[in-house]
């Protein structure tokens, strides 16, 4: 047998370098590069085999942690799943930084791989630089923190063991059920030790993704519940996107005249004007949408989790008989609002539940001039919110319209946390798939920036903009360097409302007058942050890291930024004030929070009780 000597991270990359997926006869390199912050923990293993024995994965320099882990997610989204980067940091603040982003990929059953450094395996060093000690129980180390946000978790303390542990993490990565965050804890000094390892160990690897077919008792099933409801409404859930069954979805509803529904991850599966499309459920939901939820008495949810977004924190069925079909190639999923369910790939579930449901003639109780009515009347809506004048300044409805009506069908736009979730779910109007990327199963502050950037390592003949509140901007945006770094060219449009509007408006619906949300000074008077907002020039900030920006005041002057901001090569940002509360709420929709039962302000008391009793009505 062939052996070749080569480090433990050696080994990883040329490993790495040569795996593959195939799906559906498509074949495609699997990981395409490394994501890195280089410190001791890493910089003398993985770093020198990058610099030396990289092969042909690039590599990329990130600038923050979490948000270089941001990107390599957005890059396997965009990528619906097929390709991904792994990620590398030193051991202790640089590996902890990772894990808000590691379990945002494994909320949204995202792959990426994360290489941490870690402790030395032969402890001879202890305690090392950035080490924990933890005196109860010494394998204990900053690594073990991703255990709770990982699908796969290993380390690596001999070079061989890389060899089992590689093959485990290509199966959860590779997966369709169990994608999310893997990670390999690899200890500097093992990084460095050599093994001679077969060298059949490196040859080119085919991971095949296979179509989990139906089984024919779960079609009979469903075809069976599908014949006793009258009025189903179809919930279009991310899965639809990453099996590629727009088509098989769209003739599904047609075929049957059954009205379409999307979630967040969903969303840009149907256009906005197809005639059974009735938009946004949910809390973030469409007025269309949420009344015909109520009145359905079948949901079939297609690649959907059922987050409490979606179902209203389950108030959104209302019909007394109202059963779910919960089609997921994710077990979990699928049993979940104790539906009948059909663990298959969404395309291939489809498929043969047309073939079925024809047989039988049926047809949904819809008419067509019902859904067209509905439409007509949330089209109007839309309308009035993306036209709002204000007269002392911009509307944040009023700026979505502008930008939705300027930029192409192609382009991608990306968003994650805050109240621009909710007019995006509700009020975008999308035209092709692909083109809207919403990070809400984690609502993930800082994502947004980062998220932009590895979108547009994903599609570099599309133009990606990323859709960020002031706060997630100040939380995260070192990867706009990095865009900058790579020339790769993201439109940043910042909406300042100046603090955190969204939760702040949560306070204030629920009993409270608001507070610690907005970016005001503190006063003296009342020792509380209540005195008048921060003046902060987010253009300036973004010129001063070599970005192009400008600031749009008016309506004219968000079309001419938008218009330069097209034109230009690199990475820009438009920095928009836009009035705080001017965003969209309601919908008949509802989501439950915990309101305090004892309180010093009777408002609070009042909205205790009155959660209370929308709790108490709860069907489900």
């Amino acid at each position: 047998m062939q052996k070749i000597r080569l480090t433990t991270a050696q080994a990883l990359l040329r490993f790495l370098d040569n795996q593959y997926v195939s799906v559906d006869g498509e074949e495609t390199k699997f990981v395409k590069g490394v994501m890195g912050i280089f410190g001791h923990g890493n910089v003398t293993g993985l770093g020198e085999a990058l610099e030396y024995s990289a092969g042909d994965l690039t590599f990329i320099q990130g600038k923050n942690e979490q948000g270089m882990v941001h990107a390599a997610a957005a890059y396997a989204k965009q990528k619906n799943r097929k390709q991904i980067y792994a990620c590398t940091t030193s051991i202790g603040p640089g590996a902890l930084n990772m894990v808000t982003a590691a379990a945002t990929a494994t909320v949204n059953h995202i792959p990426v791989l994360l290489l941490p450094g870690d402790n030395f395996a032969c402890r001879q060093p202890d305690p090392v630089l950035q080490q924990l000690e933890i005196k109860h129980d010494y394998t204990v180390s900053a690594t073990d923190a991703f255990k709770s946000v990982s699908k796969f978790w290993d380390r690596i303390e001999r070079p061989e063991q890389l060899m089992s542990s590689l093959l485990q993490a290509m199966r959860v990565l590779t997966d369709p059920a169990e994608a999310g965050a893997v990670t390999l804890a690899l200890p500097q000094d093992v990084q460095a030790e050599a093994y001679d390892y077969p060298a059949a160990f490196f040859e080119k690897r085919v991971h095949y993704i296979e179509r989990r077919p139906a089984s024919s008792e779960a079609i009979q099933r469903a075809i069976a519940l599908i014949l006793a409801k009258k009025k189903p409404l179809l919930i279009v859930g991310g899965g639809v996107h990453y099996s590629g069954a727009i088509i098989e979805l769209l003739a599904f509803a047609e075929a049957f005249q059954i009205p379409l529904a999307e979630t967040q991850a969903g969303k840009s599966a149907v256009a906005w004007n197809h005639p059974l499309y009735v938009g946004a459920i949910g809390v973030t939901g469409a007025l269309a949408a949420n009344r015909i939820a109520k009145e359905a008495d079948l949901i079939i949810g297609v690649g959907t989790r059922y987050s409490d977004f979606t179902t209203a924190s389950k108030s959104a069925f209302q019909h007394t008989d109202v059963q779910f079909l919960n089609i997921n190639v994710n077990g979990f999923d699928a049993i979940k609002l104790n539906g009948v369910s059909v663990v298959a790939d969404a395309k291939e579930a489809l498929v043969a539940l047309q073939t079925a449901l024809t047989k039988t003639n049926y047809q949904s109780a819809y008419e067509a001039a019902q859904i067209s009515e509905l439409k007509a009347v949330w089209d109007q809506e839309v309308d009035r919110l993306y036209g709002m004048e204000l007269a002392d300044g911009l509307s944040q409805t009023r700026v979505l319209g502008e930008i939705n009506r300027f930029l192409s069908p192609r382009d991608v736009v990306v968003c994650a946390a805050g109240s621009l979730p909710g007019d995006l779910h509700r009020l975008w109007r999308s035209s092709e798939p692909r083109t809207y990327h919403m990070e809400y199963g984690f609502s993930c502050m800082g994502y947004e920036v980062s998220g932009a950037f590895g979108a547009a390592l994903a599609e570099p003949d599309r133009d990606v903009y990323t859709v960020v509140g002031d706060g997630s901007y100040l939380l995260l945006h070192s990867e706009l360097l990095t865009s900058l770094q790579e020339r790769t060219k993201i439109t940043v449009l910042l909406f300042d409302n100046h603090g955190f509007q969204c939760i702040h408006n949560l306070q204030r619906g629920h009993g409270s007058q608001g507070f610690g949300n907005e970016f005001r000074y503190r006063s003296e008077e009342t020792g509380r942050l209540s005195d008048g907002y921060m003046p902060i020039d987010f253009a300036a900030h973004a010129r001063s890291l070599g970005a192009k920006a400008y600031t749009a005041t008016s309506v004219s002057e968000l079309q001419e930024a938008l218009k330069q901001a097209k034109e230009e090569t690199i990475s820009t940002l438009i920095h928009i004030p836009v009035i705080p509360g001017t965003n969209s709420d309601g919908y008949d929709s509802w989501w439950r929070v915990g309101v305090p039962e004892v309180s010093n302000s009777e408002d609070v008391l009042k909205a205790h009780n009155k959660m209370d009793d929308e709790i108490k009505a709860i069907k489900l």
